[in-house]
């Protein structure tokens, strides 16, 4: 049995102090006021007996103690959020046929668990899922040839399908971790580090493009990369920069130790994340897919991202309009 004081509440703003460091941003995650925050700490830290964060570092940074408290912590809030996702998922038994398609972006973390989610769920349904780029699965949901697709996009509606928005995910600079950098010095091509550019035909530069041509810079195309991991690789290994998003950012944690990342000076250029749908499935399963899908995200990759990258707070974030 748990100890007297000992609350989910406190140890997920543990959590997100122990890896955010700061206060201010640990209200940002969790929802909660920084007053509340501090209380909910001292109620835990009271509740076990020991100090559980150095409060008197900057940032702050959990104790020896904490730091084995928070390993177990965190592996039985991984396992409660799963089992919320499991829980609340809708009931998808009466479907006799479920086509969905998903970016590649959540190949390593969000997708494994959607399918498992819906398996669950679809027992007397014929479930295909498929992963693509942005344009080719949107192309497939308004040509019926997939029925819903989760798919990043640009602002502005697509014809003939609905769209349930899931997050916005802003465009970011990345750089070797070796170097005195700056997003300014980057842009304005001092240096011989060249901009590595998303292959021609991607939305994601097709985005970035638009971006730097409205910021009136040019970058020569030395490199064209189509493929995301190779592209951010090539980064950690100092060949270049690039601009990304803070998700396609998290999918190369591998190469996050030879990285840098900094925001791109207009904080307003992003690119949105929905679930997309064909208008004969208006009602409560995309509602409820789209629902699961935005629990997923935070979980697996805001949460982590702006645990990472605590300047993030304000422009990675879910949205929950829906049509």
């Amino acid at each position: 049995m748990l100890r007297k004081g000992v609350t989910l509440r406190g140890i997920e703003v543990f959590e997100a102090l122990a890896q955010s460091g700061s206060v201010a941003q640990a209200a940002q995650i969790t929802g909660l006021s920084q007053p509340a925050v501090s209380q909910q700490m001292r109620n835990l830290e009271t509740a076990v007996g020991v100090a559980l964060i150095d409060h008197s570092r900057r940032p702050m940074q959990p104790t020896t103690a904490g730091q084995m408290f928070l390993r177990r912590a965190a592996v039985a809030l991984s396992e409660l959020r799963q089992a919320q996702s499991d829980v609340t998922v809708m009931d998808l038994a009466h479907l006799e046929e479920l086509s969905l398609g998903i970016i590649d972006d959540f190949d390593d973390t969000v997708t494994p668990r959607l399918a498992t989610i819906l398996g669950d769920s679809l027992t007397g349904c014929r479930f295909r899922m498929i992963t693509a780029g942005s344009y080719e699965l949107i192309q497939a949901v308004q040509a019926q040839t997939l029925q819903m697709a989760v798919s990043a996009h640009a602002e502005g509606p697509i014809d003939a399908v609905d769209a349930y928005p899931l997050a916005r995910d802003p465009f970011i600079i990345v750089a070797p971790a070796d170097g005195d950098h700056t997003a300014q010095s980057l842009l304005a091509q001092q240096g011989p580090l060249p901009f590595l550019h998303y292959a021609t035909g991607q939305l994601i530069a097709s985005q970035i493009n638009d971006h730097l041509t409205a910021q009136c810079i040019s970058l020569p195309k030395k490199f064209e990369i189509g493929s995301h991991l190779a592209l951010m690789a090539m980064v950690a290994r100092g060949m270049g920069w690039a601009i990304t998003t803070p998700l396609g950012y998290m999918r190369a944690a591998r190469f996050h130790d030879g990285m840098q990342a900094f925001a791109l000076p207009n904080p307003d250029v992003a690119r949105r994340i929905s679930l997309f749908a064909g208008a004969e499935w208006s009602g409560p399963v995309p509602r409820d897919i789209a629902q699961t899908m935005r629990r997923l995200l935070q979980d697996h990759m805001i949460t982590p991202a702006i645990a990472k990258l605590p300047w993030l707070t304000d422009s990675l974030y879910l949205i929950e309009d829906m049509p």
